[in-house]
């Protein structure tokens, strides 16, 4: 750990430094934040954002991390955490506000109060309903962590502050006492400066991410022969595209991760597409072919949700579809809102969108579900050609391809050309699905995640 430090655009920190930071602002704060206050940390990955999460763990604050910049969307998290103290980071500085307390408080975090312990509320995306909050027992979450073997490693921080895959991301690295490197933005161009700079061995992304820096070419561009490992996770990886990461990082491993907001960290191991969840602080099961999982850092329940995805002894069903490999490996295949209901038949996004990634001058793809009024739903597909290409001549290519590759219904029927990339601030696909078929998923959501457990 002598070596160590986090790298950020502004400067390069030990971790004695941000010790002493963290220190600085317990004491500062010891006043306006008392055990069980419910603090919104604004601000993405930065030195002083990292210090005072730590502080704030210390003070037995219950942390409510908050990325985005929309302050409409930041109130709305504000009033839906009922945060007492908002905390601001400009220049360095910090700039603390005294909410107008709510009426009530939150059993849960009268509960954490109680216990003695820091709390962690994190939202979910909201990509098919309001964002639920989750409120987790933050020493919890840390104390999964000791014991962890220092090693000599760079670790390039991708996934966002407010994330659960992130900030494991991040505790993981600081249990094993590796050099962080946090990007300025999260673009291809930047991410492979970085890693060619500070010769990063280990970066997790998503696996629209990885595949987006195919498409930019940075992988030619830079020098990026540190790299031991890439890890992908938070939506499924058509096979067909990690054989093309492969072939461009032949000396790279590649290992799929996986977790959920939900339930936390989930150690696994993982074989080509395959995972095996061998963490002993998780349980799983396989129930009519979603993954089911119960943990003991799962979190304590939503503040502004029904717990209807939990079953009555403690099961979260992931809404994971998976398929049984060998010696206990699965594969997570997608994703049951997303699957297509074509006149009974049901198709995986993830296995056509395999088979368009092997297409010719196919550079992306996302396939999701439209509507018909024949058949209930059709399946489509948003499609980023090297070339321009009229709809028709796009719909006609992929036809006389798929055609001998797969069935007849699961041939996309409606074509979309794009004239650049389209994914998420999280960089996920962004589907258009019908979810008015599963009730039980209407209005609901839920983040897979990354993070590396080494």
């Amino acid at each position: 750990m002598e070596n160590a430090s986090l790298i950020f655009p502004a400067g390069e920190y030990s971790y004695e430094r941000l010790h002493e930071q963290t220190a600085a602002y317990r004491e500062r704060l010891k006043e306006q934040v008392v055990p069980g206050t419910v603090v919104a940390l604004v601000s993405d990955y930065t030195f002083e954002a990292i210090a005072l999460f730590f502080a704030l763990h210390e003070l037995k604050a219950i942390i409510v991390p908050i990325t985005t910049r929309v302050e409409e969307e930041i109130e709305n998290r504000l009033q839906t955490a009922r945060c007492e103290v908002r905390i601001d980071i400009a220049d360095g500085e910090l700039k603390v506000q005294r909410l107008t307390p709510s009426v009530e408080r939150f059993e849960l975090v009268e509960q954490l109060k109680e216990r003695g312990h820091a709390g962690l509320i994190l939202f979910s995306s909201g990509s098919t309903g309001a964002p639920k909050a989750m409120i987790h027992d933050l020493d919890h979450l840390v104390d999964s962590y000791k014991g962890k073997r220092g090693k000599k490693l760079v670790f390039l921080i991708f996934l966002m502050f407010d994330h659960i895959g992130g900030l494991n991301t991040l505790l993981n690295c600081l249990a094993m006492g590796v050099t962080m490197v946090f990007p300025a933005d999260r673009n291809p161009e930047h991410v492979a400066q970085l890693i060619e700079r500070h010769r990063v061995n280990v970066l997790p992304a998503s696996p629209t991410f990885l595949n987006l820096m195919l498409i930019s070419g940075v992988t030619e561009r830079y020098d990026l022969s540190s790299l031991r490992m890439i890890t992908y996770g938070t939506e499924p990886m058509p096979d067909s595209l990690l054989v093309k990461l492969k072939e461009g990082s032949p000396r790279v491993k590649f290992l799929q991760t996986f977790g959920t907001s939900e339930t936390g960290i989930t150690q696994t191991t993982s074989k080509a597409n395959f995972i095996k969840i061998d963490d002993p602080g998780t349980e799983y099961k396989v129930v009519d072919g979603e993954l089911w999982l119960r943990s003991k850092t799962q979190i304590m329940g939503y503040l502004n949700a029904s717990m209807e995805r939990f079953t009555d002894d403690g099961w979260f069903r992931t809404g994971d579809l998976v398929e049984m490999g060998e010696d206990g490996y699965i594969r997570i295949i997608g994703r049951n809102k997303e699957m297509i209901n074509v006149g009974g038949e049901k198709v995986l996004p993830s296995e056509v969108e395999s088979v368009l990634y092997q297409m010719p001058g196919v550079l992306d793809c996302t396939v999701y579900a439209e509507k018909n009024p024949i058949t209930g739903q059709m399946v489509a597909a948003k499609m980023l050609f090297n070339e321009p290409l009229t709809a028709m001549e796009a719909k006609r290519r992929v036809v006389d391809f798929c055609k001998t590759r797969l069935a007849r219904y699961k041939i996309p029927a409606k074509v979309v050309v794009l004239k650049e990339d389209e994914h998420s601030e999280r960089f996920k696909k962004k589907r258009i699905a019908d979810q008015n078929h599963d009730p039980l998923l209407r209005g609901k959501s839920s983040d897979g995640f990354v993070t590396q457990r080494t």
